[in-house]
């Protein structure tokens, strides 16, 4: 028997109890202002019993609606202040943890699926969760062969939670606009759907870790933990100290800021190069900012080590998109056109790979003005993101009014690319929750096809800055 809420009935209510929930709360705040209250005070009440809302009810049923809640979290940079402050708070905590299954579902699991003697693998199992998420949660044991490990265990009737959850919320995907305002909420959901498979199987997540784990294994800048065990709804990994990226961005130093910042973007882009994987599930919860000399990713001391001695630690593979030859070159090629100032070349290159629709014809110009937030970064040395930044490009692609958000409308994502796009985006959206200084372009010339500039280009730069 499940611990979650698995009646479908049951679930859509609780879901659907969102956009209601907000109607009813817009009305009781027109209420108020008739009544005298100013229109500021009654939309922060309103906003801040919202978010509430949406953290108990999302937070509570775990599955596709805690998936989809840990997915927005990542943008909430870029939402305008007003509405981002009261959210900040509930929508972080989903990324880092959820109500737990009782003590007596989880042995019933390892039993079911370990065997009845799965106590004789460990030496130490705790039975508190040190983490709980949309699927399952994670508890610290030590291996039979001494081993630190984290214990992953599936909820039970996570799958059905799952996909019932996801088919509500695209059932109602419109009314769910004003818990997000300015945001396409829409592609988010199907693209979870699309995942749901992979998400459940622990197998193929083992698989991917350990694809990470060899190849990252003495990397001086990034951590992966080996998998120990993996059966069905029970993954076993070794285990991996660290700060929480979420604590980072809440009171990081600027220096572990832009360190992170830095390996952050490392990861994305030589990840999938080196691994043919892209690792699709970029919140804050999955990561963490190890110290230390220990290989086993100890927690170390942060004031008594050098930031290049800081490495990113990696969590949950669950969601990958498999590119064996690495990104598509069309990205860094189009990129590297852009910043030379080729944006023909470049609207034809888009037109080439169907992002352009034949019937359709659109201003190449205001094609790259839809696609500053991934240009700007990539043209600068340094790039110092912010939540400011984020709410600018934000505010102007949703303004109905501006030529970026007719266009967006109007483009047409290829399927290949559409989980690199929300990928990339929600990495800059992490970027600008830490307020980290980056270099970009570097991290894109070493390691994405196609961006570095011809060799030629090379010397004739290097020539300029550094004169005989």
């Amino acid at each position: 028997m499940s611990d979650l809420p698995r009646k479908a009935v049951t679930r859509t209510a609780k879901l659907a109890a969102l956009p209601l929930g907000f109607a009813g709360r817009s009305a009781w705040g027109l209420g108020k202002m008739i009544g005298g209250y100013s229109a500021d005070l009654v939309g922060h009440e309103v906003q801040k019993r919202t978010a509430e809302q949406l953290f108990k009810v999302l937070g509570e049923l775990k599955g596709g609606a805690m998936k989809f809640g840990q997915a927005l979290s990542v943008f909430e940079s870029a939402l305008p202040e007003e509405i981002a402050g009261p959210y900040r708070a509930t929508l972080t905590k989903l990324q880092e943890a959820a109500p737990p299954m009782p003590t007596r579902t989880v042995h019933a699991v390892l039993a079911e699926r370990m065997g009845e003697e799965w106590r004789e693998l460990f030496e130490e199992f705790h039975d508190k969760p040190s983490a709980a998420a949309s699927i399952g949660q994670v508890h610290r044991g030590v291996w039979h062969d001494g081993r630190e490990v984290a214990v992953k265990v599936q909820y039970p009737g996570a799958g059905e939670a799952l996909i019932s959850d996801l088919a509500q919320l695209g059932r109602f995907v419109r009314l769910l606009g004003p818990l997000i305002p300015g945001m396409d909420i829409k592609p988010l959901v199907s693209e979870l759907q699309d995942r749901v498979a992979e998400e459940l199987d622990y197998g193929l997540e083992a698989a991917a870790q350990r694809a990470y784990a060899e190849e990252f294994a003495g990397d001086p800048d990034v951590l992966v933990p080996d998998v120990v065990y993996q059966c069905e709804q029970v993954l076993v990994t070794e285990w991996m100290d660290g700060l929480p990226l979420a604590q980072v961005i809440a009171d990081g130093t600027q220096e572990e800021r832009d360190r992170v910042g830095q390996l952050l973007t490392r990861f994305l882009f030589s990840g999938t190069a080196r691994t043919g994987l892209l690792h699709a599930d970029p919140h804050p919860g999955n990561f963490r900012l190890v110290t230390g000399n220990r290989a086993d990713g100890g927690a170390g001391d942060r004031t008594q080590s050098s930031p290049d001695q800081w490495r990113l630690g990696v969590l949950d593979f669950g969601t990958v998109d498999r590119l064996p030859d690495g990104l598509p070159p069309m990205i860094g090629t189009a990129l590297r056109m852009i910043i030379d100032g080729e944006a023909e070349a470049v609207y034809e290159l888009l037109c080439a790979e169907g992002f352009v629709k034949d019937s359709m014809e659109l201003d190449p110009g205001a094609v790259l003005d839809y696609l500053v937030p991934i240009i700007e970064p990539a043209q600068a040395t340094e790039f110092p993101f912010c939540r400011g930044w984020m709410r600018e490009q934000a505010a102007r692609i949703a303004d109905p009014r501006s030529p970026a958000h007719q266009l967006g409308k109007r483009l047409n994502m290829p399927p290949s690319y559409l989980l690199i796009h929300r990928v990339t985006l929600s990495t800059i959206g992490v970027l600008c929750q830490l307020g980290a200084t980056v270099r970009m372009r570097e991290e894109m010339e070493a390691w994405v096809p196609g961006f570095a500039p011809e060799q030629g280009d090379k010397e004739a730069l290097a020539g300029t800055e550094t004169p005989a």
